[in-house]
């Protein structure tokens, strides 16, 4: 055992340093065994593949190696939420216990970041669409003058999608680089500059997968200089390093793009009369494309979407729309840093464009205006789809597979990598996720949930429920939820694998005694602080509320999950890869589809018992658990839940402070 592991262990033992250091701190031996793993990683600059059920304590298990060990490491969450928890107070509270004296950074993307440029020119625009955006742009202005940082996420008032933010943060698109006039005081050089010397950098999954797949966001790289990488919520790896190792276009930034190369005008003598025209024919032709596609569903294939003749023609007239304007900035480009800026995003996007448009064979539209290589080519084994939004549209192309990608750049990196969740085993297995990150011969780590479950926790599946997708399955739910709610008192998270379903529950549940939360009638976050503050509410939500949600106590006594959380059938991209195994022998279901929803059901079960004192039921309305032969694989990953088929244990399982039910195999209506 080296010193490094015997230290990690000691330190979460009885009598070590965080129990002495951390109130209210339990030694637990799953969380000791988690660090020694950890600890081994590091030591021999290995992988590890860590599953660490709710309650085991993964955070401190590998910040405390990490800190031990002076390695130079990134710690990479899923959430910009988690990441400052993370930050804030975790890291903190392990530091001060172990007596260590290293320094610690928090990095996130630049849109987090105040752009000082970008406020001076918002502050002679008048793009405001109300007074309440006046009022909290005259808020930023003022917190301008006073933030150290210039994270936006310190204005609380701020909501996360504000149409302001775009206004006041930069993008690496209309980053100006070291030609901007506010260069010397930016927030993010700032933010990466103490990155770059701290010995433990936290970031957040976007901000890792930015750096790995090279786009840098314009200030250097941080990753090549860690030793060791540890990457929490690793289930989420996989789907979000598909986006960043495509690429993209959306509506808003080309808009954008015109709105900036408008403004730039101010500060370039009759510039105006060039740009004006080109710049909003960019504006109208992009407005034109998302009225033509309003014949479309709202996601689709490239295929699906240039079928129709007038979306294929609104395509090619922006392309030409973009062309143009690219030719517009060309005698520009030496008059400011801004229109250099405005005109290789145009040239990025146009490139972009024709490549959805055409397809691998499009003939680069760099290559087509100034004969520039090839920016981002095409590669086979990637899927191009669209996705709608009220006013706007995205074109993507999105690999299928990132695992070739993403172990290239681990191995690279010479680095230890640790990658940890609650929810990445299937039935005991690793095999689905290790296959999707990469991994060929990590060490492997299972670590189950240290709760009492039988005694904390109860399973109910409602009987005689009909098939899912039969008319009648959304009252069905409601009726079995009913005397549920009734025995608890409300405290309920009740989670739908559609909005359609949310929707029509919302309606029959509004009468109901309980104060209802229904996600997208407020702010996520308000909602969690008002169902919390209730005592007895009954929050709807969708598949955002499966993970990143922690309500301990007896706010939360009861989660229900209408249908098993298959993939939506109108994804694109999930489709495409279900395709391609299919094509490779492989059994789409069984590969893909299953493990997905396995790791997705883990991810909302785990709303349900977040500490020792925890007690609740958790409801499983889908009757394909006990009909069909998959549903022993879903049961096979739960904890081990103490299970029954009448609503008469789950009113006595609340009625008593301790109730015991035996664990039953579910019998078939």
């Amino acid at each position: 055992m080296s010193d490094l592991v015997a230290s990690a262990r000691d330190a979460l033992a009885e009598g070590g340093a965080l129990a002495d250091a951390i109130p209210g701190f339990t030694p637990r031996d799953a969380q000791q065994r988690l660090a020694m793993a950890v600890a081994d990683a590091f030591d021999k600059r290995s992988t590890l593949l860590a599953e660490a059920g709710t309650g085991t304590g993964k955070t401190f298990a590998y910040l405390v190696p990490a800190l031990l060990s002076g390695l130079k490491t990134i710690v990479s969450t899923g959430t910009r939420a988690l990441q400052d928890q993370l930050y804030l107070r975790d890291l903190p509270r392990v530091r001060d216990a172990l007596g260590i004296g290293i320094t610690t950074a928090l990095l996130k993307g630049r849109a987090n970041y105040l752009c000082k440029h970008r406020l001076e020119r918002a502050k002679g625009e008048p793009r405001f669409a109300n007074r309440e955006q006046i009022a909290q742009f005259q808020r930023i202005v003022a917190w301008s003058g006073r933030t150290r940082f210039g994270d936006m996420a310190e204005i609380e008032a701020l909501p996360e999608d504000s149409p302001l933010l775009p206004m006041v943060t930069s993008t690496a698109e209309n980053c100006l680089g070291s030609e901007c006039p506010f260069w010397s005081e930016c927030f993010v050089v700032q933010a990466r500059s103490r990155a770059q010397s701290a010995d433990v950098v936290v970031v957040n999954h976007h901000l890792l997968l930015a750096d790995l797949a090279l786009k840098q966001e314009g200030f250097g790289e941080i990753l090549p200089g860690a030793q060791a990488f540890v990457v929490d919520e690793a289930h989420q790896l996989p789907d979000l390093a598909a986006q960043f190792f495509g690429e993209g276009l959306g509506a808003r930034p080309l808009v954008e793009l015109a709105r900036d190369a408008i403004g730039e005008c101010k500060d370039v003598g009759s510039a105006l009369g060039a740009v004006q025209g080109p710049a909003m024919q960019v504006e109208h032709a992009t407005r034109v494309l998302r009225a033509a596609m309003d014949v479309l569903p709202t996601r689709g294939t490239r295929g699906r979407a240039l079928h129709e003749i007038p979306v294929r023609d609104a395509c090619e007239q922006l392309l030409d729309a973009v062309q143009d304007f690219v030719e517009t900035l060309v005698p520009l480009r030496e008059a400011s840093p801004g229109f250099e800026s405005c005109h290789a995003r145009a040239v990025e996007f146009g490139a972009r464009l024709r490549r959805w448009i055409e397809g691998p064979e499009a003939r680069d539209f760099a290559e087509a205006v100034e004969g520039d290589e090839d920016l981002a080519p095409q590669h086979d084994g990637d899927v191009c789809w669209y996705e709608l939004s009220p006013r706007g549209f995205r074109f993507q192309r999105t690999p299928l597979d990132v695992s070739g990608p993403l172990r290239e750049h681990r191995e690279r990196s010479h680095a230890a990598w640790v990658f940890t969740s609650a929810t990445l085993s299937v039935a005991g297995a690793f095999d689905h996720v290790r296959e999707r990150l990469g991994l060929e011969n990590p060490e492997m780590l299972l670590e189950p949930s240290p709760f009492d479950w039988p005694k904390q926790a109860l399973c109910y599946l409602p009987p005689h429920m009909p098939e899912p997708m039969s008319r009648d399955y959304g009252r069905a739910v409601v009726d079995a939820l009913t005397p549920v709610l009734e025995a608890s008192a409300g405290r309920a998270f009740v989670l739908f694998a559609s909005h359609r379903a949310l929707r029509e529950a919302a309606e029959a549940m509004r009468d109901g005694p309980w104060p209802l939360f229904v996600q997208g009638e407020a702010p996520r976050h308000v909602l969690l602080q008002r169902f919390r503050e209730s005592g007895n509410g009954v929050l709807l939500g969708a598949a955002s509320f499966r993970e990143g949600v922690d309500v301990a106590g007896d706010a939360l006594s009861v989660v229900v999950i209408d249908k098993l959380p298959f993939a939506a059938p109108d994804d694109p991209v999930f489709e495409a890869r279900l395709d391609s195994i299919r094509r490779a022998g492989g059994n789409p279901f069984r590969d893909e589809q299953l493990p997905q929803a396995v790791i997705a059901l883990k991810q909302g079960v785990g709303r349900l018992i977040r500490s020792e004192t925890d007690r609740g039921v958790l409801v499983l309305c889908d009757p394909r658990l006990v009909g069909k032969s998959y549903g022993r694989t879903f049961f096979e990953s739960l904890p081990p839940f103490a299970r029954t088929r009448d609503v008469a244990d789950v009113a006595a399982f609340f009625a008593a402070e301790s109730t015991h039910i035996p664990v039953e195999e579910p019998v078939h209506d």
